[in-house]
């Protein structure tokens, strides 16, 4: 059985998901349910702006023309990029990875959007052989700011709290990415279409949110129901 209520994400509002809270505890889940659906624009979706390449051009955008990936509209509307996420969710599965890499190829960050675990180490990676600069901006986490020549090809880092942390280059003003540090793994990147899946949910009420980077929040009160399914976001 699918019950269905609609997130539409229009103009921005107040900044960044609620992921802090309470320590996570890892249970064994009977009988899970899903919460599914699609995440859209509500409006006019804006025309896909490309990134003029000012620097490293024998680099730079030779996999394929650099866009600007703050906003990305599929044709039905769909928003990718947006962080779907339980926001009081006290226990349940465990992560399916503890293993997490964050990508500098192409001159830009790969993905755009990164799920980690609370207290994760992430392997950031530079792909390019070139030099690369990662500047993180944050509040709970150490913020840092590293250079990495051509011949450094991985740093580790690790992220202790919960918290949006953006991540710029120094070296190529363009490249813009966020990696969201989150205490509990009910939590996931909308696709190309905006569709996302949170699966093996305990039965029970929850705050489910949605952010994105350049439209803001928005949070719905959502029911599980053993082995059902909850669609968000279907018109």
């Amino acid at each position: 059985m699918k019950r269905i209520a609609t997130v539409l994400l229009g103009a921005a509002v107040a900044f960044g998901p609620s992921l802090a809270g309470a320590a996570y505890q890892v249970v064994e889940v009977k009988d899970g349910g899903i919460i599914s659906g699609t995440v859209k624009l509500n409006g006019t979706p804006p025309p896909v702006k490309a990134i003029e390449v000012t620097k490293d051009k024998e680099v730079c955008g030779k996999g394929g023309k650099l866009v600007d990936e703050s906003l990305l509209v599929g044709p039905k509307g769909g928003i990718q990029y947006a962080v779907v996420s339980i926001t009081d969710i006290a226990k349940g599965k465990k992560w399916a990875s503890e293993k997490f890499t964050f990508d500098q190829k192409n001159c830009h960050f790969v993905p755009h959007v990164l799920v980690v675990k609370t207290g994760a180490t992430v392997d950031i990676l530079n792909s390019d052989g070139i030099l690369h600069n990662i500047h993180t901006f944050s509040t709970k986490n150490a913020a840092f700011n590293v250079a990495m020549p051509k011949f450094k090809k991985k740093i580790e880092k690790t992220f202790a709290a919960p918290e949006i942390v953006r991540t710029a280059c120094d070296a190529h003003a363009w490249m813009a990415g966020w990696i969201v540090v989150s205490e509990s793994p009910y939590a996931v990147v909308t696709d190309a279409d905006g569709n996302f899946k949170l699966e093996n949910v305990p039965p029970g009420n929850y705050k489910v949110e949605v952010w994105h980077e350049k439209l803001g929040k928005v949070v719905k009160e959502v029911t599980v129901k053993a082995k059902e399914e909850t669609k968000l976001g279907v018109e």
